[in-house]
């Protein structure tokens, strides 16, 4: 790396740096992407193989054991004052001395803090400490990274093809030695499918909703208009998980007109606790059963068809078509956009993720509007918000 390209990038830096402390949107996220960017340049190859294949795995292993322990939440009750390692190790039942080592590393990576002897949490820990990041990470350490080690082997096997769209064979199966497509095996091995829905619900945490203002015009392409006599529903959330979008929904637009109604499998719908005081109705339904709810203002899908494959993709867009309102029904498809001239690390690290788990892959404009004009609707409008992989694709049937 020259001098001047880390010059280039420290400017970045100092101007995207003075975005953020005005809170334009998108400045945090490109102030991570630039200390990236600076990171690559200025690491030497023996340096990123340390990182990458050893202090990055390690540090995995060591927050997935904290989990089983609970260090996390043991360091958040402590608070400022902190603990000493050898009360935390004694806490725990771990050797004080391999304790030691495995939260240094942490220190190192920046994940704890180590001040006057003692071990304190810091902002990042105490989020870890959450039960949906403690699932989280289960599931991220005891799922996903199995599938993932396992691209060497499986697509040697393969003769380096993409794996075929049985979704029985892919780089998951490999490594769980499994004959069941992913979900089916989620459901079938258990708490995996709570650990993977507290994964959905972390992975949107922190990111903006695409009613937010500055995203998608929800008083303009959605409140406005909308008329009982069509329908009673104002938001149909298909596949909605357990409302984590429909409260917030609910919570920003409290004066919203029709109702508001959460679609989900029966497991995840029964999970939802005080289900008459949320500001949804949740209902179970199978998306590629037809729609129930007839004539919505509109029908969200957040981060639904990224899961399948075309075919299976079209089946659920057809599948809503009958309970469309011609010139009136929106289908929102809030989804990744992948970019082939600069992809976004969220963007290609989900990617990965649906790659090796379900056989599947993020899409471009063009993939998009195939899939959604093959099934008779059009594409309105694409709307993009800064900082955000996520966009949000607004659809109707077409005329």
């Amino acid at each position: 790396m020259t001098a001047t390209t880390a010059s280039c990038i420290l400017a970045k830096l100092a101007a995207t740096g003075d975005a953020y402390a005005k809170g334009q949107p998108g400045a945090r996220e490109s102030l991570i992407a630039l200390s990236r960017e600076l990171i690559a340049n200025l690491e030497l190859s023996s340096e990123f193989l340390q990182r990458s294949f050893w202090a990055e795995p390690a540090m995995c292993a060591s927050i997935r054991l904290a989990v089983d322990l609970d260090i996390f939440g043991l360091l958040r009750e402590a608070g400022a004052e902190g603990v000493l390692p050898d009360v935390l190790a004694e806490k725990v039942g771990m050797q004080a001395s391999l304790l030691k080592r495995l939260m240094r590393h942490l220190v190192a990576m920046h994940v704890l803090e180590l001040a006057d002897g003692k071990l304190r949490a810091n902002s990042l820990s105490n989020g870890l400490a959450m039960q949906d990041y403690q699932r989280s990470i289960m599931f991220c350490f005891d799922v996903s990274r199995p599938s993932l080690n396992s691209f060497p082997s499986y697509f040697k096997e393969m003769k380096y093809q993409e794996p075929a769209l049985s979704k029985i064979d892919g780089p998951f199966n490999k490594a769980f030695g499994s004959p069941l497509p992913f979900f089916d095996w989620l459901n079938a091995n258990p708490p995996n499918l709570q650990h993977f829905a507290s994964f959905m619900a972390c992975y949107r945490d922190g990111k903006p909703n695409w009613f937010e203002s500055g995203f998608y015009p929800v008083q303009e392409r959605l409140i406005a208009g909308f008329d009982p006599s069509i329908g009673e529903a104002l938001v149909v959330d298909v596949g909605g998980g357990r409302g984590h979008d429909m409260v917030m929904f609910a919570a920003r637009y409290h004066d919203h007109p029709g109702n508001i109604i959460l679609q989900d499998q029966d497991v995840v719908i029964g999970e939802i606790e005080s289900k008459d005081a949320q500001p949804f109705t949740a209902i179970a339904h199978d998306f590629y059963k037809p729609q129930p709810v007839m004539g919505a203002r509109a029908y969200s899908l957040h981060s639904i068809l990224h899961d399948w494959d075309d075919d299976h993709a079209a089946k659920i867009l057809e599948n809503l078509k009958p309970a469309l309102k011609p010139g009136y029904s929106r289908v929102l498809l809030n989804e990744i956009v992948v970019s082939e001239d600069e992809p976004a690390l969220a963007a290609t690290a989900m990617d990965m993720m649906i790659l090796g788990h379900l056989n599947v892959c993020e899409r471009t404009e063009a993939h998009w509007r195939t899939i959604i004009e093959g099934v008779g609707l059009r594409v309105i409008n694409i709307y993009r918000y800064p900082g955000s992989a996520e966009s949000l694709i607004e659809a109707e049937l077409a005329l």
